[in-house]
């Protein structure tokens, strides 16, 4: 097989080692750096890189190595980038110009110029802005196959995410502060067991009124014996390591209003709530939770049709029918069989034009027929609820941190296994 692409190769060589003759001069078109399996990497890219690494160390006032250190990076990313096109060929990857286009817009506002600016800069640094927009689709090419092909070799096990998640709260719990609410259910010294029978069934029916909703400042104003009850129990601002242990196991990494009690401690029993949380960045979502009925326009159903049926159902539940039994009888799409219910979502879960409807109405309004990518709808928004997304963030975090820490050493030994497998020959300059 090595031959055979030795042999395609050698041919390429000789096409592109080939000279003409004008004027009786004779002038070399190209010449080849190295053969990678069937194709080859020119002489004219790796001057090309060379120069524009050259022209970025000279605006960054940066040192680079010697000509021959610099060569041999260059050329051997050149060659891994020609493996990953060819990669990517086989494996139909590729990048259309308004995917390009954005990519160079968005390394222009790095540098606050517009894209036309930015190709102005580049010409006048002596750079061939052509070829420098095929190179970074070729380097996005790259990345694409590299991402592929790297990420079905890591596996990332819960265990892994749990312990980077309490290294990460180790260190990061004194960064984090919580403002508590403290209310003290008092016995007296040495206590009978009725004393703290007594002093518990208070402690609950507070418990009881807090959670129906009750205000802590007064109660804790009311009921605690705490030096800080006129404060309405607030105890201040607290970092994790300066709140009572009994209590920190208890708050650290939870979320702002929740309550806790009764806590037996020696003087009687507690309960604390923390009033806010600060040094920590909190991620909340709304979801939403849905049903429609879906009709599809055909070719013998007309867009009008499909919106007017739809107005017809929805004037059958004004006047009693059951929706439920209405996208059962007559919704398109899986939903169907749930009497098109779509359950609880993030709204950017949706086409924007059904999450745009939703998000407007009331719960347990219903919407008029309204048009999608995938049909006309009759909606009714049935649910909304805001949830802490913190956690799921922090688990999100943690995986990434992994996932990158896997990648690059899977990337360095894939690399290393299509290069062994590849037919690599760098060719010796001023040879032909």
């Amino acid at each position: 097989m090595k031959n055979s692409l030795k042999l395609l190769a050698l041919t390429a060589v000789f096409i592109f080692n080939a000279s003409i003759k004008i004027n009786a001069e004779e002038i070399e078109l190209d010449s080849v750096a190295a053969i990678v399996n069937s194709g080859v990497v020119l002489e004219s890219e790796v001057l090309e890189l060379i120069k524009s690494i050259k022209t970025r160390a000279e605006k960054n006032n940066q040192e680079l190595p010697s000509e021959n250190a610099l060569r041999i990076q260059v050329l051997e990313k050149l060659i891994n980038d020609t493996l990953m096109l060819q990669m990517g060929e086989r494996m139909g990857v590729q990048v259309g110009d308004a995917q390009l286009d954005q990519t160079l817009t968005n390394i222009a506002t790095n540098d606050n110029l517009t894209l036309e600016e930015f190709r102005q800069a580049m010409v006048a640094d002596g750079v061939n802005y052509e070829n420098y927009r095929e190179s970074v689709r070729n380097e996005l090419i790259s990345g694409d196959v590299r991402q592929a092909s790297v990420r079905r070799r890591i596996y990332i096990s819960p265990q892994e995410v749990a312990n980077l998640l309490t290294a990460m709260k180790e260190q990061t719990s004194d960064d984090v502060e919580y403002e508590l609410g403290h209310i003290l259910i008092e016995f007296p010294v040495d206590p009978s067991q009725d004393d703290i029978n007594s002093a518990k069934s208070r402690a609950d029916k507070v418990i009881d009124l807090l959670n129906s909703g009750s205000d802590f400042a007064k109660i804790a104003i009311a009921s605690s014996s705490d030096e800080s009850a006129l404060e309405g129990g607030n105890l201040g601002w607290k970092s994790i390591n300066e709140i009572p242990t009994l209590f920190a196991e208890l708050v650290d990494g939870q979320k702002k209003e929740e309550v806790y009690g009764p806590i037996r401690t020696g003087l009687g029993f507690s309960i604390i709530k923390i009033l806010d949380i600060r040094g920590r960045q909190i991620v909340e979502i709304e979801e939403i939770k849905s049903r429609h009925i879906l009709v599809e326009p055909t070719i013998i159903l007309s867009e009008a049709k499909a919106e007017a049926l739809l107005q017809g159902y929805l004037d059958q539940v004004n006047a009693g029918a059951d929706f439920a039994e209405l996208a059962k009888a007559h919704s398109e799409g899986p939903s169907a069989v749930r009497g098109g219910d779509l359950g609880w979502a993030e709204p950017s879960n949706y086409d924007p034009a059904y999450s745009g409807v939703l998000v407007n109405l009331k719960v347990d309004e219903y919407s008029k027929p309204f048009r999608t990518s995938h049909g006309w709808h009759l909606a009714q928004l049935t649910g909304r609820r805001t949830l802490d997304a913190t956690k799921q963030m922090n688990e999100n975090k943690a995986r990434q941190i992994i996932y990158k820490r896997k990648f690059n050493m899977e990337s360095a030994r894939w690399i290393k296994e299509t290069r062994e497998e590849a037919y690599i020959e760098v060719v010796e300059r001023g040879s032909k």
